[in-house]
């Protein structure tokens, strides 16, 4: 059985890692990704596109210069966008997040193995989940980056935007604000850093007591060296 130590320091990695895996969940149900404001140019007029999508569905409001509004309509990201740049990175985020998904889960297993016992296998310890924490932390970083380059580079929100209107004609600016989906992806990296630096401070006071327990005899005293 583990040691209460143990069992206290990986229970609380546990509970970071489950918090991380349904915090991964959120991101992907809600669509409060980012919030947009495509402004075109129109025969005798300009309009407005608002836009508030996320990485599967959104919805789309247009307001024309002259104070008219068009009701609020729902569109799906996918079938919106016909750019092969802006539809692939939109994909490889989605992969990119199932996948931290599962590294998520796995670590949640492994901390929860350690919890409750004492793996005789080296991987299934501490090392498996500096690494399963590891890779989904650097792939929520990725899906950090790859977003608003999908946005900023590829002009994803000025696409989706097009396809919401007709008669469009010459894009004039945007205007981005990202949503509490996207920030959430920054909870999500801080809780798996915090479940590393907890195992961190459980293996490190380990390995300080195994070398406690193999001092060398010369740091013996004499009297026990002579006996």
């Amino acid at each position: 059985m583990p040691s209460r130590k143990k069992t206290t320091m990986f229970a609380s990695s546990f509970c970071t890692c489950v918090a991380s895996f349904v915090l991964i969940c959120v991101v992907l149900a809600t669509q409060q990704w980012v919030s947009s404001e495509v402004r075109f140019s129109r025969t005798n007029s300009s309009v407005i596109i608002s836009l508030d999508y996320g990485l599967f569905r959104g919805t789309c409001e247009q307001f024309v210069e002259a104070g008219l509004q068009v009701s609020k309509q729902t569109f799906q990201v996918a079938d919106s966008l016909s750019s092969t740049k802006t539809k692939s990175t939109n994909v490889a985020i989605i992969v990119v997040l199932v996948l931290s998904l599962l590294t998520s889960l796995l670590s949640s297993g492994f901390t929860c193995t350690n919890a409750v016992s004492n793996p005789y296998q080296t991987f299934l310890g501490p090392t498996g989940v500096y690494t399963w924490n590891s890779i989904c932390g650097i792939l929520i970083l990725i899906a950090m980056i790859l977003f608003p380059v999908n946005i900023e580079a590829h002009s994803l929100s000025e696409e989706l935007a097009r396809g919401c209107s007709t008669s469009l004609q010459s894009h004039i600016k945007s205007q981005h604000s990202y949503g509490y989906s996207y920030w959430i992806l920054l909870l999500i990296l801080f809780l798996n850093i915090a479940s590393l630096i907890i195992i961190y401070f459980y293996d490190h006071a380990r390995y300080s007591k195994k070398k406690e327990q193999e001092r060398p005899i010369e740091n013996a005293p004499k009297d026990v060296i002579l006996f």
